[in-house]
């Protein structure tokens, strides 16, 4: 039985979502959970930063969500990063036209996750920014948003944007689904307005605010180049002890085992 099917979204670009994504795989990996990473941007950026070369798959997200394959067909193994991907690349952007005519467009990753689900303990989906029909697939599959932000007045606004999608999904297409937390991400203590954000967002949001903080970190940022998520590439780096923190909150948080 899959225990819980996260969606890491923030409809404002840039805020480390697919490093999020990654690195929190490899952290619950880590510690011993069994995990998949769905790649639901075209860009195929979570695929490659597993280690998984888009160019070379036979089998994409894209084939599962056209039903052309199955997600046991289409996943892959990161070399390194201990968890399964199902891998994207360019080749998703069309699917977005091609989902418009077909029944059940919202779910179908929703019935392909459930052919896997004794498989795994988490499934991480990587949203696009937009607010897609791909993204509309992703929050339907899922119990729950993870949503990284860094510290800045605008990421305030674009936060409000998503949880009024948030609301939307839940009313009318997937009641299961909920803000789990809110993950401060590219925090420096140094810089006064990033600490008045934090505050402001414990005080709105209160326990919803995950305790862990992703500090900035230069070893995160180089670890895609590498095909490796920061947390395999430099262990003892500081973003990555503190990604492997933050799957042990991610598991305490929702009573299982770690």
């Amino acid at each position: 039985m899959i225990q819980r099917i996260f969606c890491i979204a923030n409809q404002k670009g840039g805020v480390g979502k697919t490093t999020t994504t990654v690195n929190l795989a490899a952290g619950l990996a880590q510690i011993g959970q069994r995990v998949l990473v769905v790649d639901l941007d075209p860009q195929g950026n979570a695929t490659m930063g597993s280690g998984v070369d888009k160019r070379a798959l036979e089998l994409t997200v894209y084939d599962v969500l056209l039903e052309n394959a199955s997600l046991t067909e289409a996943r892959s193994r990161s070399p390194k990063g201990g968890y399964d991907v199902l891998g994207a690349n360019r080749e998703l952007a069309g699917a977005e036209v091609e989902l418009v005519a077909l029944e059940r467009r919202e779910r179908r990753l929703r019935s392909a996750l459930q052919a896997v689900q004794a498989d795994y303990d988490f499934v991480l989906i990587d949203c696009p920014p937009s607010l897609s029909m791909l993204t509309l697939n992703g929050l339907c599959a899922a119990h729950g948003v993870i949503v990284p932000m860094q510290c800045e007045y605008f990421a305030l606004e674009g936060l409000s944007d998503l949880v009024n999608t948030i609301k939307q999904v839940h009313a009318n297409l997937n009641p299961e689904l909920q803000i789990i937390g809110l993950l401060r991400v590219m925090f420096d203590p140094r810089i006064t307005l990033q600490q008045q954000v934090s505050e402001q967002l414990r005080s709105h949001f209160g326990n919803k605010v995950f305790d862990t903080v992703i500090p900035r970190n230069v070893r995160l940022a180089e670890a895609p180049s590498y095909g490796q998520p920061g947390v395999v590439f430099d262990p003892a780096s500081k973003g990555a002890q503190a990604f492997v923190e933050f799957a042990r909150e991610v598991v305490q948080r929702l009573g299982q085992p770690a």
